[in-house]
């Protein structure tokens, strides 16, 4: 299974490289997928066979997606893909300008179920966060879906002192996406926050539905040359009590995975 996917990851991002209509690059991807499948002895038949079966086993499956990934980050180095719009962060170094500060893991694959649904994560800042720091979240979608909706969510909140600012992302299709949060020049970033989230649906459990998510990155962007007097930096900022109160709230949300922007989006 795994050397299937590996072939079947690398033969879609095969299909995606012609500018060419949506229709055309379909095609392609049917070809190249039936090529993959004849080469490996097995009919789209038994490789949905086989996903149905990694359904009920997601700790195995996740097991198999991380060795997966790192081979196709290996073939992506061979072949120069750093260069590419998703990975041309991926090198940046943590003290620079522009620098991936990602640290979990960078594949995960999801299932419209409890717990394998949502996926947290949570970062403090450190002494290389300024003033004017912008975020940007990237990564690659991937639905495998026999039927259904699909529904994919992204939260993300920068977390200051004094307030909160959040910026939520729907993803319905496979491809890249990214999450911009912009830069707040008064401020300074105490910590980031947020979840991937999919949404069960209405489909009956039998029904295979997987989102694979890949090349992961979180961007930190320093947007200009702010002071880092941090007594100046506080004299600025909303100092009034409710304000403060009604910011450690939504904090508090956000840190329990309780946001109010993801209970009306459901």
């Amino acid at each position: 299974m795994e050397d299937l996917l590996v072939d079947y990851y690398m033969a879609k991002a095969l299909s995606q490289q012609s500018k060419v209509s949506f229709s055309e690059r379909e095609y392609t991807l049917a070809l190249y997928t039936e090529a993959v499948f004849k080469r490996r002895g097995v009919t789209q038949a038994e490789f949905d066979s086989s996903l149905v079966y990694y359904y009920t086993r997601a700790d195995r499956f996740l097991e198999i997606i991380g060795r997966v990934s790192e081979r196709l980050d290996e073939q992506a180095l061979m072949l120069g893909a750093s260069e590419g719009e998703i990975g041309k962060y991926a090198n940046y170094n943590a003290d620079g300008d522009t620098a991936n500060i990602w640290s979990d893991r960078r594949t995960n694959v999801m299932l419209p179920m409890a717990p394998y649904n949502r996926w947290e994560f949570s970062l403090e800042a450190d002494s290389t966060f300024k003033r004017g720091d912008a975020l940007m979240m990237m990564f690659t979608s991937d639905y495998m879906y026999q039927s259904g909706e699909k529904n994919g969510l992204l939260y993300i909140a920068a977390v200051y002192s004094d307030t909160v600012v959040s910026r939520i992302l729907r993803f319905t299709v496979s491809g890249v996406n990214q999450l911009r949060v912009p830069e707040d020049t008064l401020r300074k970033i105490r910590a980031i926050k947020g979840f991937f989230y999919l949404n069960e649906g209405k489909e009956r459990p039998s029904t295979t539905r997987l989102l694979f998510l890949n090349n992961v990155q979180l961007i930190r962007f320093h947007t200009g040359d702010y002071e880092e007097d941090d007594d100046k930096t506080d004299s600025l900022q909303r100092a009034d009590s409710g304000g403060r109160l009604q910011a450690d709230s939504l904090s508090n949300r956000v840190a329990e995975g309780r946001s109010d922007s993801l209970l009306s989006a459901d």
